[in-house]
């Protein structure tokens, strides 16, 4: 009878040197993780500002499918909300206050605890990648609370690894998103011409790119100059395409409402007559444009067309990809004369 007295009152001595232990923590807690992602800030942006792209990068969902997840109405922006539900709790998580590609507040109920703030920040890098931090905080923490959290070995060990996580299944989601494209032969068409300002020049094929954003500047800033419209997308016409030499003649060109006279002589005047073509358009980063052509080229063969070797072969840029940076919504159109 005594032992158990001896047992009873330890135990009682454990609860309250406990209790004691648990009130001194700190009433207020922080979490924070960083990552580096190889994507422009505005698309890592855009993916985390919509909570319709969050679940496929919820590590909390990864770990347990079972976690009903329901949309509000408003997903993206400020009163963008959505709440989850398992057996175990309910949730609900709402945007609050946003600067585009700079950061979002957020808040986030769990069960009937203290409501807490998460907070993301995006930096733009100067090598074209985007460094994001995310961070949680909460404040007035019940007694409950935070004899749960210490027991399971602190917030840091309770959040940490899935926002840990988090980046890593986001990261690998923007990746997989900006790599997207397709490609469709629409077949024979008829191509209007028009006008078009250009220059030309040749070059290595390891060049082109480089040459290309040197030359399209320059008739863009003469067209600005001179209160010159375009009349279209802009667009390159290829003249000579040589693999084996490692050579390629092109000229960098814009549409121009009417034929003009210019007064600079790398800047020129020229006009397309209309000509019939395969056209096939590609969704997508331009590095497919290798594959968009070998399937134009696949079709106008097995469909026992001719092409035409002194007519144009172009391509051109429909997307502005200052105001589209993800590689996956870039439109190009390609045109092959044939006879």
């Amino acid at each position: 009878m005594k032992a158990i007295k001896y047992i009873l009152f330890l135990l009682l001595i454990l609860i309250i040197g406990f209790s004691i232990y648990i009130a001194v923590q700190p009433n207020s807690f922080e979490v924070e993780r960083s990552r580096t992602i190889n994507a422009p800030v505005e698309v890592v942006y855009n993916t985390i500002i919509d909570f319709k792209n969050w679940e496929v990068w919820n590590s909390w969902k990864e770990k347990k499918p079972e976690i009903q997840i329901t949309l509000a109405e408003k997903t993206n922006g400020i009163g963008g909300s959505y709440s989850w539900e398992d057996e175990d709790s309910i949730g609900k998580m709402e945007t609050i206050d946003t600067e585009k590609n700079k950061y979002i507040a957020q808040t986030m109920q769990f069960d009937e605890f203290p409501t807490s703030n998460v907070y993301w920040k995006f930096t733009s890098n100067e090598d074209g990648s985007t460094t994001v931090k995310r961070s949680i905080n909460g404040e007035d923490l019940p007694f409950v609370f935070k004899a749960y959290t210490t027991l399971m070995g602190g917030m840091e060990k309770l959040i940490g690894p899935y926002y840990e996580r988090d980046f890593e299944l986001l990261d690998q989601e923007i990746q997989k998103d900006m790599k997207r494209y397709s490609i469709n032969v629409e077949g024979v068409t008829r191509h209007s011409g028009g006008f078009y300002l250009y220059n030309t020049t040749s070059c290595k094929m390891s060049d082109f790119k480089e040459k290309m954003t040197e030359m399209f500047p320059k008739i863009g800033g003469y067209a600005l100059a001179n209160n010159i419209r375009m009349a279209g997308a802009p667009f390159v016409i290829y003249h000579k395409w040589d693999e084996v030499n490692d050579a390629v003649m092109f000229s960098c060109a814009i549409p121009t409402t009417s034929k003009m006279t210019t007064n600079e002589s790398e800047i020129l005047t020229g006009q397309l007559e209309s000509f019939k073509a395969v056209k096939t358009i590609l969704n997508g980063n331009y590095e497919n444009l290798k594959e968009a052509w070998e399937k134009t080229m696949a079709y106008i063969e097995s469909n026992n067309l001719e092409t035409d070797e002194t007519g144009p072969m172009i391509e051109a840029y429909l997307t502005d990809v200052t105001s589209h940076p993800n590689p996956a919504d870039w439109i190009t159109e390609i045109y092959i004369a044939i006879k």
